[in-house]
């Protein structure tokens, strides 16, 4: 039976007296892929945040690997092999597309031992993975849309992480380009990474993922397989409004 990975614990976020989380709890498992979804606004990018560091919680815990992660800086977090994606793609501007893939080679789990070598060829081998290496020479500042998407998703898995968390990475991609991003992040699952996704796109999700996680306003209110998830009554609802939930009762 496969390892809890990230085991999260009765997590509640307060901002003010606004409940951003409140009393989530869920586990992702050793070579697992794990969707989370909800509307606008659900809470599905703070959690990512707590996750990898950019932001603490009010109470509760999170485990990755069994040891806590609390306090823990995103430095520290992705040391641990933890990397993670923004909904922004943010290249570093100044730099080609191969250094800001090796930037991430250099750093995440085990990154001080890395020598620059290791780093040039882990990199050279992401770029080719995603699809980029025709655009290694070129600044990052000068790819499209999709491109930069490609890069985020490269600078994260440079870093060699264990744990994946992929935030919104096929917002604003055609439907080819969603289904060649479905074909890499299971490769990505293959390679040995455990894998959590944040989409909206829920033909993706369900290609995608071994279980779903659905938060609405701050709570989770399903969790199960696919096919479970989107026939769930509290999902339908959620998403299309409770006049239609009622509905299709």
């Amino acid at each position: 039976m496969s390892q809890p990975v990230l085991e999260v614990f009765s997590i509640i976020k307060n901002f003010g007296n606004i409940s951003a989380l409140n009393e989530v709890s869920f586990t992702i498992n050793e070579g697992e892929i794990l969707g989370l979804i909800g509307p606008n606004g659900a809470g599905k990018s703070t959690l990512v945040n707590l996750v990898s560091g950019y932001d603490s919680w009010s109470s509760g815990d999170v485990l990755f690997n069994g040891s806590s992660l609390n306090k823990l800086k995103p430095h520290q977090i992705g040391g641990l092999g933890i990397s993670r994606t923004f909904q922004v793609a943010q290249p570093l501007s100044d730099m080609s597309t191969f250094e800001n893939i090796l930037v991430g080679a250099l750093f995440g789990k085990k990154g001080r031992k890395r020598s620059m070598r290791f780093a040039k060829k882990r990199a050279a081998n992401i770029s080719d993975l995603l699809g980029l290496s025709t655009k290694n020479r070129l600044p990052a500042e000068s790819l499209n849309v999709p491109e930069r998407k490609r890069l985020e998703r490269a600078r994260a898995l440079a870093m060699l992480p264990t744990l994946l968390l992929l935030d919104e990475v096929m917002a604003g991609l055609n439907a080819k380009e969603v289904d060649e991003a479905v074909d890499v992040i299971k490769h990505i699952r293959e390679l040995g990474v455990t894998i959590l996704v944040v989409e909206h796109i829920m033909k993706a999700i369900a290609r995608l993922s071994d279980r779903i996680v659905v938060l609405n306003h701050g709570e989770k209110i399903m969790e199960g397989t696919p096919d479970e998830t989107f026939k769930d009554e509290r999902v339908i609802e959620a998403y299309l409004g409770k006049r239609y939930g009622q509905v299709t009762t």
